[in-house]
């Protein structure tokens, strides 16, 4: 069955968020939602959420899922206040366990925070079904790129967060905490494993000068012309090609502020003893600044 695929794009941070809906019953999932955030200022808006709310009662949808495909690290998820708009369960990966113990070492969250994923309404297994009124779905781990990463099937639609680009973008880093090029290469072979007709959404699109950004394509093209995926590159000249790639690449800019509300789904740490909640900025000295 074919879902209705309504995209939206956050310029600022390149990103594709989805409203997914079954027409006849007008079920519907979020996938991905954005916060405006400004980081010189420190501030959060929801501008661009607004308009998914605002698609959804113009619609007459009824919002089951807020669906993440993983922990974002360049731009913080809006799934709390599209929650609070229009309801809603949120839900990622059981691979969120991993992500959060790391990062609560890394950056010292608060006493008592918990890595069990508690955060969130529900975490999908790998291969977990759902449904979206009449449409089947079904949560597919898709590692590599992060621990958590998931992929979603709803009907004939795939919505692949960061594992899969445009063709000719190409495929996600694997250089971040739990990241593993190889792991990747498999996550990508399962899901180009679907029919060849599949549309497949993606959560980023970088275009090369003189594209507009675009968000679908297909398992049948992806697999002809996908720049660092096409079929006929093995498991070894992936690896090769993405670990070069991945060591001339700079941190997301937002990394920092983002996993650390992004693993919370999407809720600030708590506040401070003067009613402020802070972000962390993990700080290497410089020589001989330390004592």
């Amino acid at each position: 069955m074919r879902p209705d695929v309504k995209p939206f794009f956050h310029a600022a941070s390149s990103t594709w968020s989805y409203v997914v809906s079954d027409a006849g019953s007008g079920a519907a999932v979020v996938i991905d939602p954005v916060l405006d955030f400004d980081y010189a200022a420190g501030s959060a808006g929801t501008a661009s959420a607004a308009a998914i709310v605002a698609h959804v009662r113009a619609s007459r949808l009824r919002v089951g899922w807020i669906l993440e495909t993983h922990a974002h690290a360049d731009h913080l998820t809006a799934a709390p206040y599209l929650k609070r708009c229009l309801g809603g369960r949120i839900a990622i990966g059981t691979g969120i366990r991993v992500v959060q113990a790391h990062f609560a070492t890394a950056l010292g969250f608060e006493p008592g925070f918990r890595s069990d994923g508690s955060q969130f309404d529900h975490l999908f297994a790998d291969g977990e079904r759902f449904a979206v009124g009449a449409l089947d779905a079904q949560a597919l781990a898709a590692p590599g790129h992060t621990s958590d990463s998931l992929a979603y099937r709803i009907g004939d639609a795939l919505f692949v967060g960061d594992s899969l680009f445009m063709p000719d973008v190409g495929t996600a880093r694997c250089d971040f905490p739990g990241g593993d090029a190889g792991v990747l290469y498999d996550s990508i072979r399962r899901l180009l494993a679907l029919a060849d007709d599949t549309r497949i959404f993606v959560c980023h699109d970088y275009p090369p000068p003189g594209r507009e950004p675009r968000c679908q394509t297909t398992v049948r093209e992806q697999r002809a012309t996908n720049i660092h995926a096409h079929d006929g590159i093995d498991r070894d000249a992936f690896i090769a090609l993405r670990t070069a790639r991945d060591r001339t690449l700079g941190m997301p800019n937002l990394l920092y502020p983002a996993i650390q509300v992004n693993v919370r789904a999407g809720m600030l740490p708590p506040a401070e003893a003067n009613g402020v909640a802070y972000l962390k900025i993990p700080l290497t000295p410089a020589a001989g600044t330390a004592e």
